[in-house]
């Protein structure tokens, strides 16, 4: 097991050349956000334009759509109901990396469409919160992507699920089984973060803190995750290294603000400030 450091993630980040452009830094599609959860899909994309991709397309439904145009003044939103499933797979392929899930909802409607887009895509994926949650009971859908990149972030409830109900008492070697068994890398979010990869490399975060545990500090992560993989880092890196960050951010948080009072827009803000720490 690797603990995740800074002297670890310091020479991880990219340097950016003098004469790059926006295309230089992926291209990020994501699926989220429904009525009542429109602070998920928000705070994913904000998670990734404030970790460095180039464009974030952010695909919500047409009920909420207008409080995401609204909101989001660097990314471009889009009404995901207003196209068929084959150009919504063929605009998310068109990127970099996909992010589907947070505040997403649950349908059966929406369930078997995550669950064609998870098979389908071939471009680097995370899945969260309801993404993960569709596939639950489904591991073959999973397993079908074996080959391509596939990340999950559940939190040990959601993990549970993916396990048919079981209890979560060894979380590194649970997150290693799985991992292994599905072809996934699974980020098993809570104090001191596992991240399994299906070779048996095993992480163990040591930034963040109590602080974080208020909702939409997973979106803001799974926003950043999806950034660095469209960036071009590979999995191996940017997954363990959004972690590492978004813990730093929420350290920064708690040193600025303390841990009863910070909120997930508070860390948001601070994502350059850990990167600017590398």
């Amino acid at each position: 097991m690797i603990e995740v450091t800074e002297k670890l993630v310091r020479d991880w980040l990219l340097p950016r050349e003098r004469n790059a452009h926006k295309g230089d830094f992926g291209k990020v599609h994501i699926l989220a956000g429904s009525v009542g959860y429109t602070g998920a899909p928000y705070f994913a994309a904000q998670g990734a334009a404030r970790s460095g991709a180039g464009l974030v397309f952010l695909h919500v439904s047409p009920d909420i759509w207008p409080v995401l145009a609204v909101k989001c003044n660097e990314v471009m939103v889009s009404p995901a109901g207003s196209e068929d499933e084959a150009t919504l797979l063929n605009d998310m392929d068109s990127g970099n990396a996909v992010l589907i899930g947070p505040g997403l909802g649950r349908s059966q409607e929406k369930d078997a469409r995550t669950r064609m887009l998870v098979q389908e895509l071939i471009q680097p994926l995370v899945l969260d919160a309801d993404g993960i949650n569709a596939v639950a009971g489904h591991i073959h859908v999973l397993e079908a992507r074996r080959g391509r990149v596939t990340v999950l972030t559940p939190h040990e409830g959601e993990f549970s699920r993916l396990l048919d109900g079981a209890p979560i008492t060894d979380r590194a070697r649970q997150a290693e089984d799985f991992a292994r068994m599905t072809g996934c890398i699974l980020v098993l979010k809570g104090h001191r973060t596992v991240t399994a990869f299906p070779d048996g490399h095993l992480f163990v975060n040591t930034t963040g803190n109590p602080g974080m545990a208020k909702g939409g500090s997973g979106d803001v992560l799974a926003g950043m995750m999806v950034s660095l993989l469209a960036q071009g880092l590979k999995p191996e890196r940017a997954v363990p290294l959004a972690v590492w960050l978004h813990g730093r951010a929420g350290d920064l948080c708690a040193r600025d603000l303390g841990e009863h009072g910070m909120i997930p827009t508070d860390l948001m803000e601070r994502i350059p400030l850990a990167l600017s720490s590398l």
